[in-house]
């Protein structure tokens, strides 16, 4: 037999601002949809409950009760935002979840309750329900620290499920086969029946779930269709349609409109700073980071300021995507004030780290994207990458791309086999010499300037001496079309101090130099 778990948080409007401003916690809060006067309470907190005050009341009837009341409109952004929480709470317990909309959620949990067994309180005659009461409690604590006061209840259909968590008393699991006898003596209305069918049910004198499960399947389906048929399945604790998977999301969501608009930027910033924060908790429950993160912004009193960031590699540093969207406010101002956000998270797996067992520890791949965005904003994001070569001929050709090391290789490879390799160290820039030769012939090499190989100072290189043996030339030319055309001449020569360069001659300007040196 199936079980279902419905996840149900109640006055989900409050409960989903105050995740957004969890100062407000505690206080005399209220939800009002509409404008004016005619703002009527959606949902109160427990301390605005205390005086009295309850969902249908205009907001000033609810301020002549308690003057300090805190007001706030019902916000989209944040509902939303907290219903996709929700439901990645829902994931991490069982992968086959169901959108319920409006702060419920309903996760298949069969066979899941063994994976949390209370090992402190097992004994022999430990039941199914005890160990289901476990896995309730765990799915009410995380949802705890993600700032979504839950019920839970566990059932054989949602509609029990469904009625189980709106108890009180959380959590409530009802045995296996119970489901009819823990609908029956609840009111008809809890099915939602249309108005019609309710209408026809009530002349015929049925006013609870029992006595609507006690008539025959057969005659009610002939009287009132399809419909009645489902009615009297969910009546007897049997779903009428299977749970209906949810597919996760490409992005990751977290916003919300603001009391009053913002028109300068440290405001919005610490506001967005908490903003980024649950975002980057989310990404960490699941496993992802950040790879590209746009704002929208809501401008007052109509209009949107849209702007993506790419991050040079996945990060969850909630201190650099916060600095980036910093500079990019600061250089591009959004022109009016801002009524309103939504950061939009495009996740992607983080890098992994090869570990040393003898070596010292390698730098974190999230810390080194974190120092690779830093630095982007500071000087440039066509500055900072890798270098790379390009399709071309001249040696020194180069270009910079995004930072995207490949992953360590998941076996070790063997090295390669080769009687020697000959390597060679490029010069660059490379060292202007002076060659003299003998008719065609190279004869020796002089320097013409003293380069610094080293940092301090202590270690000099001159290139000179007679050419022992000269290997060339070899000619090179490219980008004759272009402003800077390469034409050149190239010789590997031995000098008779012992080393052994790669030098080239200039024909345009008729000068040499020194590119590499072998080793």
């Amino acid at each position: 037999m199936a079980r279902i778990a419905s996840l149900l948080v109640p006055l989900f409007p409050l409960a989903a601002r105050l995740r957004s401003e969890p100062e407000l916690a505690g206080e005399a809060v209220v939800i009002v949809e509409g404008n004016g006067n005619a703002a009527h309470v959606i949902a109160a907190s427990r301390r605005a409950r205390r005086e009295t005050i309850c969902a249908g009341m205009t907001l000033p009837q609810a301020r002549a009760l308690l003057p300090k009341l805190i007001a706030r409109g019902r916000d989209a952004e944040c509902e939303r935002t907290s219903q996709e929480a929700l439901l990645e709470i829902a994931e991490r317990f069982s992968p086959r979840i169901e959108d319920a909309g409006e702060g419920v959620a309903h996760l298949d949990v069969s066979g899941m309750e063994g994976l949390f067994r209370d090992k402190k309180e097992t004994t022999a005659e430990e039941g199914p329900a005890d160990h289901e009461t476990t896995l309730a409690r765990a799915i009410i604590q995380a949802a705890g620290t993600a700032g979504l006061p839950t019920r839970v209840g566990i059932a054989a259909s949602k509609l029990a499920a469904r009625i189980a968590a709106e108890l009180p008393k959380s959590p409530v699991i009802v045995p296996p086969g119970e489901e009819s006898a823990f609908l029956a003596p609840l009111p008809l209305t809890r099915l939602l029946p249309e108005l019609a069918i309710g209408d026809a049910l009530g002349r015929w004198g049925i006013r609870s779930i029992g006595e609507l499960a006690r008539l025959p399947e057969a005659e009610v389906a002939s009287r009132l269709g399809e419909t009645g048929r489902a009615l009297h399945w969910a009546a007897r604790g049997v779903d009428s349609r299977p749970l209906t998977p949810r597919l996760p999301p490409p992005e990751f969501r977290e916003g919300m409109d603001l009391e009053w608009p913002l028109v300068s930027l440290e405001p919005f910033l610490f506001i967005a700073n908490a903003a980024l924060d649950r975002l980057a908790r989310r990404m960490e429950v699941q496993g992802f980071a950040c790879r590209r993160l746009e704002l929208l912004l809501k401008l007052e009193p109509d209009g949107y300021d849209s702007r993506g960031i790419d991050l040079p590699a996945p990060t969850r540093d909630v201190k650099t995507m916060l600095t980036l969207i910093r500079l990019g406010l600061e250089a591009r101002t959004p022109g009016a004030p801002v009524a309103g956000f939504s950061f939009v998270a495009h996740p992607d797996r983080p890098r992994r780290a090869q570990l040393s067992l003898f070596g010292s520890p390698a730098l974190s791949p999230d810390k080194l994207a974190t120092t690779i965005a830093r630095l982007a904003a500071l000087i440039g994001s066509d500055r900072v990458g890798t270098p790379v070569t390009v399709d071309g001929h001249a040696p020194e050709r180069f270009a910079i791309v995004a930072h995207d090391p490949p992953p360590p290789p998941e076996l070790r490879r063997r090295p390669r086999r080769s009687r020697g390799l000959l390597a060679v160290r490029v010069l660059r820039p490379p060292v202007p010499v002076e060659v003299i030769m003998r008719g065609n012939e190279l004869h020796s090499v002089q320097p013409l300037a003293v380069r610094n190989d080293s940092g301090d100072g202590s270690k000099r290189m001159k290139i000179e001496g007679s050419i022992r043996v000269a290997s060339g030339p070899w000619s090179l030319e490219e980008g004759w079309w272009c402003e800077k055309p390469v034409d050149r001449d190239y010789w590997d020569v031995e000098l008779s101090s012992g080393g052994v360069y790669r030098i080239y001659r200039e024909r345009g300007e008729g000068g040499w130099y020194v590119d590499g040196m072998y080793d």
